[in-house]
């Protein structure tokens, strides 16, 4: 799996730029960007092909020494929130791989990460301060119609990111195989 820090990220993080990705599949990249609500860090991370996006609130400085840890527990939260089953997900990161640091998965991924941060500035109010997870943002993010890389015209990446994560057959979710 890939993960495409932001050059904002990269400053926050004393990081010199990492190389280009090589993932041809959208499905398995990821771009992260660091924000501020309410006067807090925080991590914005933006699934390259369906647009679905997840925020990790106040992160403390420690937790981001392990980026890739830091996004998995976030990945994690997310998609169960979302009504994900854990084999689910542990299934979809199992077909991802590790986690490689890149830079950014091109100008339209990034386009699209800036909307879903300009949708996460607009719903701040669904915040809860006193969780690092945001099941209720998220969600209110991923319920708004959107573009994005994968699919042709406006839905929600709520709807998206199951068909780009898993296949549906006899009303059961199958992980996605590589």
């Amino acid at each position: 799996m890939e993960l495409g820090l932001t050059f904002p990220l990269q400053r926050f993080l004393h990081q010199k730029p990492p190389s280009y990705g090589s993932e041809a599949d959208r499905r398995f990249c990821w771009d992260l960007h660091v924000i501020e609500l309410r006067g807090r860090k925080c991590l914005l991370a933006v699934h390259c092909h369906s647009r679905y996006t997840f925020v990790r609130f106040d992160v403390p400085g420690l937790l981001w020494a392990d980026l890739p840890a830091l996004f998995y527990t976030g990945l994690a939260d997310s998609l169960s929130a979302a009504g994900f089953a854990p084999e689910q997900v542990s299934a979809y990161l199992k077909a991802a791989g590790d986690a490689r640091l890149t830079r950014t998965h091109g100008r339209r991924e990034v386009a699209f990460l800036n909307r879903a941060w300009e949708d996460v500035l607009a719903l701040d109010t669904c915040l809860d301060a006193a969780s690092a997870a945001q099941p209720m943002l998220d969600w209110a993010v991923n319920a708004r119609p959107s573009r994005c890389v994968g699919f042709e015209g406006l839905a929600p990446a709520a709807e998206r990111i199951g068909a780009a994560l898993f296949l549906k057959y006899k009303s059961e979710l199958f992980p996605l195989e590589r």
